[in-house]
């Protein structure tokens, strides 16, 4: 295979694992010049080679050699990973600062009553089952049902219906 191989021959496993160790390191060079981060890259790297993989026509050899065609879209895709990060990491900032307005803003009789419900709900949590209030703990630090299902060790549906059951001993409590 030459630095111009039709898409083809990429299918071929031999001939696509020749490609990989042959044009990786321009590739990875490619990503770590932009994203400064060696496993960022190397997922970039990775990624590239995949969708190579599975959409091998998107290479077009009458374009240019392969090798330029890999190290192009690894440092698209490395500049794409650094823009969303930059915009994730903006954004994380954005509602930072809205909540220090937020607070800012709240009148002292406000923060006092969210400070009093927030104990209200911590004394209801501690009066529901153990398993009930980590599973709502956990939903309430962000993990999905699934994901508390394999930090707990616990099944799936269990999982769901400690949540559904504490939820609704947590309300119960805090009508009363």
């Amino acid at each position: 295979m030459g630095d111009r191989p039709k898409p083809t021959e990429l299918r071929s496993a031999q001939e696509f694992e020749r490609a990989y160790r042959r044009f990786s390191p321009g590739a990875r060079s490619a990503a770590v010049r932009v994203l400064g981060d060696h496993a960022a890259a190397e997922d970039v790297v990775q990624d590239v080679f995949m969708d190579l993989w599975e959409r091998p026509e998107a290479y077009d050899s009458r374009r240019g050699p392969l090798s330029s065609y890999v190290a192009m879209v690894a440092r698209a895709r490395a500049i794409d990973r650094w823009r969303s990060s930059r915009a994730q990491g903006r954004a994380t900032e954005r509602v930072a600062q809205e909540a220090e307005r937020h607070e800012a803003q709240e009148s002292a009789a406000e923060g006092a009553i969210r400070k009093e419900r927030a104990r209200q709900v911590m004394r209801a949590l501690q009066r529901i089952p153990r398993a009930q209030r980590e599973a709502l703990l956990l939903t309430g630090s962000g993990l999905g049902h699934q994901e508390i299902a394999l930090a707990t060790g616990a099944p799936l549906g269990t999982v769901k219906g400690r949540v559904r059951l504490g939820l609704k001993k947590t309300r119960a409590l805090l009508a009363a």
